[in-house]
């Protein structure tokens, strides 16, 4: 039988219900789709922004009272990318997935009219081992070592890994004993029940990002940010039950486009003169934002808020080439898609019951395959194995008080790494300005410098993101920073070479040189 109005929360969970813990914590990972740093009422940065001011999102706020936030926290410029080191601990350059997937045996990039031929990436995504997917990385994933070590393992909302008709296309055969609503697809036909979710009134789907799995919301007003929620809240009452510790992957499709309205919050931001599209966009952060305190009140409730992990992240910059009116993510220049600052620096929190003190702030670059290890050892596991060389490092310290010797010993460990990121593909049509972070390129973050090397025009620019976080004083001609330039050139180079990195030729058949200037063998 179909519900025909949205569906209180007291009307499915019962509060206030104690459960027994298993001694390893329960560990929640809430990542947000296509979140800018600065979409949030909570800043990330030195200063609050007009961005701080928009927003509403008093859960994110709850959240960072109670734990960290990790103001310098990066992702990949796209999707695919991002969930994949996530779930390998692996650097694009290694994996391969370096663009966005979706369909079988299909490159994503746009072709026409390049200059160069982008190599043949693994646009098949993730898969399992032993599936013999061409064109593919198998690893073994975190979550199947958290299951093999006890823990119920649940995703709910999107996955994005393993492109369409493979076996990486269900998180159940990458190590998930739940899988609710993830499929192939990066983004979604719509957020409204009262369309099916992207379907027809026959169940047939009317879009190749139709979300299935959500049926018995259909023809009701419940946006699929609160669906989802309501069904990750439930698998986990199942998983209680158990007497296991669980982990659980609340991956939203929010805030990805398309822009619907949700009517509960969109007339707060009519009110305060944005336009329609920048009032649905601020209405998807704020119900977002809802979801996560409804997970945040939901662990509380059932006893279990002093042994459950809460990590917040997004999975890249926020969009800004289309669909949202005006300059975003400043003082962040462009976003999804861009080496730029506004692609790949996300929102990012953290909050263990036992060691975090509240409203912390950590400033150490991390990144999104630091996941890999950090979550593991969050849980304890530190006797496992892998296919794969994994590049993230473990960060759980971070999660402790600033002043603790653990969390200084991590700082001192990892604050000089450098941060790679490699994109030998094209996200938007060729024939965009010179340069402006987008293209298809490599880069690296280290000491406060970062360089991007574009491959087409086989030419670099030069940042200093402590004094110029915008990125909008190049310094790659400037003979002060000819040395640094030179040293991040050759510490690129060699990190892709190590990796055996792809590399784009041109249409000639001449190689591409790599930052440093030399060619491949």
């Amino acid at each position: 039988m179909r519900l025909k109005s949205s569906i209180p929360l007291t009307a499915i969970f019962a509060v206030g219900c104690a459960v027994p813990q298993n001694k390893q914590p329960n560990i929640i990972l809430f990542l947000v789709d296509d979140m800018g740093w600065q979409d949030t009422s909570h800043p990330f940065y030195k200063d609050s922004t007009l961005f701080n001011l928009r927003y509403h999102t008093p859960n994110m706020e709850r959240l960072a009272a109670m734990g960290v936030t990790f103001t310098n926290a990066y992702a990949s410029p796209v999707s695919s990318p991002t969930r994949t080191s996530l779930m390998t601990g692996m650097n694009p350059a290694a994996h391969r997935v370096t663009n966005w997937t979706l369909k079988k045996d299909t490159q994503t990039d746009y072709t026409n009219n390049l200059p160069i031929v982008l190599p043949e990436w693994n646009y098949n995504g993730l898969q399992p081992l032993g599936s013999g997917v061409n064109n593919s990385i198998e690893a073994t994933t975190f979550v199947d070592i958290l299951r093999q070590n006890g823990y119920h393992t649940i995703h709910c909302g999107k996955a994005h890994w393993g492109s369409r008709s493979t076996p990486g296309a269900e998180p159940r055969n990458l190590g998930f004993d739940v899988n609710i609503a993830g499929k192939e697809v990066g983004g979604l036909a719509t957020y409204l029940a009262s369309e099916n979710y992207g379907h027809n009134a026959d169940g047939t789907p009317y879009s190749d990002f139709a979300i299935s799995g959500l049926e018995k919301y259909w023809g009701t007003d419940t946006f699929i940010t609160d669906a989802l929620t309501f069904e990750a809240m439930a698998a986990v009452d199942s998983a209680l039950v158990l007497d296991k510790p669980f982990y659980l992957y609340l991956s939203h499709y929010a805030v990805h486009v398309p822009l619907n309205k949700d009517e509960r919050f969109y007339e707060r931001y009519k009110n305060m003169g944005l336009s329609d599209n920048d009032a649905m966009y601020a209405g998807l952060v704020e119900g977002m934002d809802k979801s996560l305190g409804d997970i945040l009140d939901f662990v509380r409730n059932r006893g279990i808020a002093d042994n459950t992990i809460i990590i917040f992240m997004s999975d890249n910059g926020g969009l800004s080439l289309y669909a949202r009116d005006g300059e975003q993510n400043k003082p962040l220049s462009n976003g999804k898609g861009s080496a730029y600052e506004g692609g790949v620096r996300v929102p990012m929190l953290g909050y263990h019951p036992t060691i975090s003190v509240g409203g912390s702030r950590c400033d150490v670059n991390v990144e999104i395959a630091d996941f890999f290890p950090t979550i593991l050892a969050l849980a304890g596991v530190d006797n496992y194995q892998t296919v794969q060389s994994i590049d993230g490092v473990d960060i759980s310290e971070l999660f402790n008080a600033p002043t603790s010797e653990q969390y200084e010993r991590t700082v001192q460990e990892i604050r000089g790494r450098a941060l790679y990121w490699h994109f030998p593909n094209r996200w938007i049509p060729y024939g965009s300005p010179k340069g402006k972070g987008y293209g298809t390129y490599s880069a690296i973050l280290k000491d406060g410098y970062k360089l991007i090397y574009y491959y087409d025009e086989q030419f670099c620019e030069l940042y200093n993101i402590n004094e110029d976080i915008g990125e909008l004083n190049d310094l790659s001609a400037n003979p002060q920073y000819e040395k640094i330039k030179n040293e991040l050139q050759i510490a690129l180079t060699k990190m892709l070479k190590d990796k055996s990195a792809q590399i784009p030729r041109f249409v000639s058949g001449d190689s591409c040189s790599y930052p440093d200037g030399t060619k491949p063998v």
